[in-house]
């Protein structure tokens, strides 16, 4: 406890937890927000698209969007990493912190195994996909709502923090 202690005592750490400043903790939420909008939304209309429920949209060209999706997950992992020093104590003792990485981690490896299942598929224009590529398009939208969900409940489970 006495490192994650004094991690938050760091000038970086204060400066997000206690400064007036728009720029630093609601920014810093905001674009991480953001973020995770633009990381799930790729996600989903990818997940979409593989179980029918989008029939006018192609999934072949959703995977040029792929690129914004790992520029949206990167700037995630650098805002998150910020959140968290202002915090660490609290966030790195809390069960649903290690629920929720648990959670983008499975959903990277998910959004892997679905490009090399679905979009290396020589039948992709087709637009019928096999049911394990359905069940890791189901398998994604539930990993997402979990991380959405997780993160948004680590202000409110485990131990109390010193804002919300």
């Amino acid at each position: 406890m006495d490192f994650l202690h004094m991690i938050e005592e760091t000038a970086f750490a204060t400066w997000v937890r206690e400064s007036p400043s728009i720029w630093s903790f609601p920014v810093i939420l905001l674009v991480h927000t953001l973020g995770m909008a633009l990381v799930v939304g790729v996600s989903a209309g990818i997940d979409i698209c593989i179980l029918g429920m989008a029939p006018a949209m192609r999934l072949a060209p959703l995977e040029k969007f792929l690129p914004v999706f790992w520029a949206a997950f990167w700037i995630n992992a650098i805002t998150g990493t910020m959140l968290l020093v202002a915090d660490a104590s609290m966030k790195l003792t809390n069960p649903d912190f290690y629920v929720k990485m648990s959670f983008i981690v499975l959903s990277l490896i998910n959004l892997s195994m679905l490009r090399k299942q679905v979009f290396r598929d020589p039948q992709i224009e087709s637009g019928k996909f096999s049911s394990k590529a359905r069940f890791l398009a189901w398998s994604s939208l539930f990993c997402w709502l979990v991380v959405i969900a997780s993160g948004r409940l680590l202000a409110y489970v485990g131990n109390s923090s010193s804002y919300k």
